[in-house]
């Protein structure tokens, strides 16, 4: 086999070595079935064990109400930027947004077809590059929606944005989903895209409280309305049966590794190693406000474009590979999810010490 190598990506993402092996098991034969778990129909007996293990992980991991149904849906988090909407905006309606990154700027976009939009704060006069601390929600908005953490600049929310009573909490969560311990009970939908914490890409997982699951109407097309999926256990039509199995292992590794809280420690200890490192370093810098950064994505740059290309070609050669951060901030972006290792942020910083003393000024 190939050595595996550290993977810093944005997501698709690293995922846990333990899941990945057994998934290679899997693949040939699901258990003692003698069918591979890519050729199950969604309506087996063994398939249907699968399934129900993801959704009983997810609801015990999160600490999921009964009064919220777990949603295995294809399209990824940009298809839940006009599902949410198309469910629960009408055109009389007002919505509030949060933006603080591209992808809540896509989810506005998105709102704006179905529905009246207040954009309740906005960090992009400085390239979203921190948290506002000021919002200003409208009178009687529909919805609030935020985005937990912002993958491209590397800032994330503390805790999630007060909102009036009986109005629903939407949380796009999908880089920072299960990093943290988390209380459903405060959103009306948490939904993330499974590529980055979770699992492939492809699909979503969408906790979503039952009277909102009525709420939406049904002038809409089939496929788009949550009740389809809720009232078919997601099974409408053929699901992601692959996205489904592997999320259930990772759900599974999780609850290994100690649940969500155990997890969050050990997200702080790989973060807080790098940003340590870069505080002290004179020629690394990172990009995110203090107060603001990510335990997940982490942006840094050295203030020469130059000098960054120099450094993640070193790192790629090395076999530190993704660094490379994205257009809109430059520099270097190092993706260090639940699955990521911390061995290979030591090795990160080691590079960057070892780097930055051949680039003395």
């Amino acid at each position: 086999m190939t050595e595996r190598i550290y993977n810093f990506s944005a997501g698709p993402a690293a995922l846990p070595l333990p899941v990945l092996e057994q998934a290679q098991k899997d693949l040939i034969s699901l258990g003692d079935t003698g069918i591979g778990v890519l050729e199950h129909s969604h309506r087996s007996k063994a398939f249907l064990a699968v399934y129900e293990a993801a959704e009983s992980l997810c609801r015990e991991i999160a600490g999921v109400p009964d009064n919220y149904k777990v949603l295995f849906l294809q399209g990824g988090a940009s298809s839940q930027f006009y599902m949410i909407p198309m469910n629960l905006l009408s055109k009389d309606q007002t919505a509030d947004y949060l933006v603080t990154g591209s992808w809540s700027k896509k989810a506005v976009k998105e709102a704006k077809v179905f529905g009246n939009v207040n954009i309740a704060c906005s960090s992009e006069d400085k390239n979203f590059s921190y948290i506002p601390e000021a919002v200003s929600l409208s009178e009687k908005p529909a919805y609030v929606h935020y985005t937990s953490n912002n993958t491209i600049y590397g800032t994330e929310f503390a805790t999630e944005p007060e909102v009036p009573a009986g109005v629903p909490l939407i949380c796009d969560a999908s880089s920072d989903i299960f990093s943290r311990p988390i209380d459903i009970s405060k959103y009306g939908i948490v939904y993330a895209g499974a590529q980055k914490n979770l699992g492939p890409s492809g699909m979503a997982l969408v906790i979503i409280r039952d009277d909102l699951i009525e709420q939406g109407p049904t002038d809409i097309p089939t496929m788009l309305q949550y009740r389809t999926h809720s009232e078919a256990g997601s099974m409408f039509n053929t699901p992601p049966t692959f996205g489904i199995y592997v999320l259930g292992q990772v759900l599974q590794w999780l609850k290994d590794q100690g649940g969500l809280e155990a997890v969050q420690q050990k997200n702080r200890a790989k973060a807080g190693k790098l940003y340590d490192y870069l505080e002290q370093s004179s020629l690394f810098k990172p990009t995110a406000a203090k107060q603001d950064r990510s335990l997940m994505n982490v942006t840094f740059v050295t203030g020469d474009a130059d000098l960054d290309a120099q450094f993640i070609a070193q790192a790629t050669a090395a076999g530190l590979d993704g660094l490379k951060g994205h257009r809109s901030v430059g520099g270097m972006r190092a993706s260090i999810y639940n699955a990521f290792p911390e061995a290979g942020v030591d090795k990160l910083i080691e590079m960057m010490s070892q780097f930055e003393k051949e680039h003395a000024s």
